[in-house]
């Protein structure tokens, strides 16, 4: 029996075993070694490694957590877990099992990516979905925004006016007639935002980074970068089969200190309801150790 068990290997997970190692508790680390931004070469808004690549924090905080012999790693999925009454229980793909007195999810999310042409081979190399995180690398270049539908009327039209930070040239992609009103057009025309109902064909580009949206009548926009709106996001299956809340985009509603509706279950980083940035999930999984090392003490020393 461990006090911890942490599922995933990103910043929250890292940081959490980080915090729960310097306070001498038993914790196991799984990581399956899929992270969501491993299509990205930098990441950026993470104080003192902005610009560094995700694989290299990831390896420097391995190194780290070598120094804490009660944190042990395993490299591998977690195909099942339950609530025990004791715990939680993990199982492995490999059929190896874990029990601990806490748990805290750290999976990630992962993005569906619209079914056009290009957009899997230019993700991350021109293709961004968050300003925060790209926007600065892209400043004052003509940007496009892809907001088909629904999405371009919505969500779209609030990401095209969100980029008027980083640059005045854009263009809203809305790949066929978007049910815009006249005061939602007169709003993205002061702003100098052009909104492009022509279908798209696919995205293109140049020397393995995106370069220009292709649209079906055959004419082209070229473009400096293509932000898009993204859909509610997929959870981990173990989400939902520890009997998680899920908010309608897919994450989780934890409360203080990274706490879900489930006792003694703890869920941190892209997967709970916060800004979705590496620090930001970083420091969610150390307030989750935090709260985690504070029940037990409080168990223990009754």
């Amino acid at each position: 029996m461990r006090d911890v068990i942490i599922v995933g290997g990103g910043p929250a997970g890292l940081s959490a075993a980080l915090i729960l190692g310097r306070c001498r508790r038993r914790v196991l680390l799984v990581d399956a070694g899929h992270p969501r931004n491993a299509v990205t070469p930098h990441m950026h808004g993470f104080l003192g490694r902005d610009g560094c690549a995700p694989g290299d924090l990831r390896a420097d905080a391995r190194r780290e957590l070598a120094a804490y012999d009660t944190v042990e790693v395993w490299e591998g999925r977690v195909v099942d877990a339950v609530r025990a009454p004791d715990g939680f229980q993990v199982v492995m793909e490999d059929q190896r099992r874990a029990k601990a007195r806490r748990m805290i999810l750290a999976p990630g999310l992962r993005t569906e990516l619209p079914a056009l042409e290009g957009f899997s081979a230019y993700w991350g190399h021109g293709v961004h979905h968050c300003p925060y995180c790209d926007g600065f690398e892209n400043r004052d270049r003509p940007l496009a925004v892809y907001g088909p539908g629904e999405a371009g009327k919505g969500a779209g039209m609030g990401l095209a006016l969100e980029l008027t930070a980083w640059s005045r040239d854009l263009t809203l992609c809305t790949d066929g007639p978007c049910d815009l009103d006249h005061p939602e057009r007169e709003r993205l025309a002061r702003q100098g935002i052009r909104v492009e109902e022509r279908a798209v064909a696919r995205l293109e580009g140049e020397n393995g980074r995106f370069a220009r949206v292709r649209l079906r009548d055959g004419a082209a926009l070229e473009c400096g970068a293509l932000f898009f709106t993204t859909g509610p996001c997929i959870p981990s299956p173990l989400v939902e089969r520890l009997g998680c809340d899920l908010s309608p985009k897919g994450t989780v509603p934890t409360r203080d200190y990274e706490q879900s509706n489930v006792p003694g279950l703890y869920v941190a980083g892209d997967a709970s309801r916060r800004v979705q940035l590496a620090i930001v999930a970083a420091a969610e999984g150390a307030m989750a150790a935090f709260a985690i090392n504070t029940e037990l003490l409080r168990e223990d020393t009754r």
